[in-house]
């Protein structure tokens, strides 16, 4: 299957699942019920996923089991941008190219949908898998959990909404998007080698190509910020220079910036070599990252 079919089938797999594990809109809190569904369905590049599907692909997991953690960690991270546009923190208008969550509703429903999103995403993942034993499944929902929190995913965003202002080292912005960016990019990867039963070998090494895959992505979505426009990024352009936050182009350079993405590529694609053609797809993920438009 060519890499474009395989991207679209596990998108539409991503979709559905979201669509059934969502609350329907008609039982009450129907407004929040309505908001879940208008913030996680029709939009999204779906990277998580995609990446969880490919980790397990190299283990021969089958597609419904991945779809689980898939979901899951899709819905972290859906969550994450409901909060993220909030007027106390970036205070944007537009994601996925329509009016952010806050916009279309109120800021108190965005607040509580992230929540809902947030507890949504452990009740799947705690569900009992039939597949996998109970305690590597807590070890998934450790994962998850701890990418999710202050020493990840939140602990990266409160040290960006700190550094507004400020010219960080290299070292320092690493630091901050390591968790911000790259712990859900992680968790993704790390669910999706869990649901293979992979050995602890595996495991750190596909977790040293997460580290680099998650500042990749970063450093592209810096300059995309700077180069693409709020029509093909579905989200305002040029916020990162408004708000004076420090980047990878605003620390770099645009071309030093890319040079590094580079290098960040090429170091993703040397931690597949253990697992030879059978990370083919991760491989193809990491192109796609550095190729993407939006």
């Amino acid at each position: 299957m060519k890499f474009s079919d395989w991207m679209s089938n596990i998108q539409q797999r991503t979709e559905f699942a979201l669509e059934s594990a969502l609350p329907p809109s008609n039982p009450s809190p129907s407004h929040v019920h309505n908001a879940m569904r208008y913030v996680a369905l029709g939009g999204g590049k779906r990277i998580r996923p995609l990446l969880c599907h490919a980790t397990g692909a190299i283990f021969g997991v089958h597609q419904e089991l991945l779809d689980i953690p898939a979901t899951a960690t899709e819905m972290i991270h859906i969550y994450s941008l409901v909060h993220d546009d909030l007027p106390c923190m970036d205070d944007d208008i537009l994601r996925r190219g329509k009016p952010t969550c806050h916009v279309a509703f109120d800021e108190a429903t965005a607040l509580l949908v992230g929540d809902a999103l947030q507890a949504l995403a452990f009740q799947i993942l705690s569900a009992r898998m039939n597949e996998i034993d109970a305690a590597r499944q807590l070890d998934m929902m450790h994962v998850l959990a701890t990418a999710a929190g202050s020493r990840g995913m939140v602990g990266g965003q409160a040290l960006d909404l700190a550094v507004v202002g400020q010219k960080l080292t290299i070292a320092e912005l690493e630091f901050m998007h390591i968790q911000k960016t790259g712990a859900l990019i992680r968790a993704a990867v790390l669910l999706g080698a869990h649901c293979g039963q992979a050995s602890a070998e595996a495991i750190d090494q596909l977790g040293h190509f997460a580290n680099r895959i998650g500042l990749l992505f970063q450093i592209i979505d810096d300059i995309l910020d700077t180069e693409g426009s709020t029509a093909v990024l579905g989200k305002t352009a040029g916020k990162d220079a408004l708000q004076n936050k420090p980047t990878y182009v605003s620390l770099l350079g645009t071309i030093k910036a890319k040079e590094l993405a580079q290098d960040m590529l090429r170091e993703a694609h040397e931690a597949l070599t253990p697992f030879g053609s059978r990370a083919s797809r991760l491989h193809e993920l990491a192109d796609f990252i550095v190729e993407r438009k939006s």
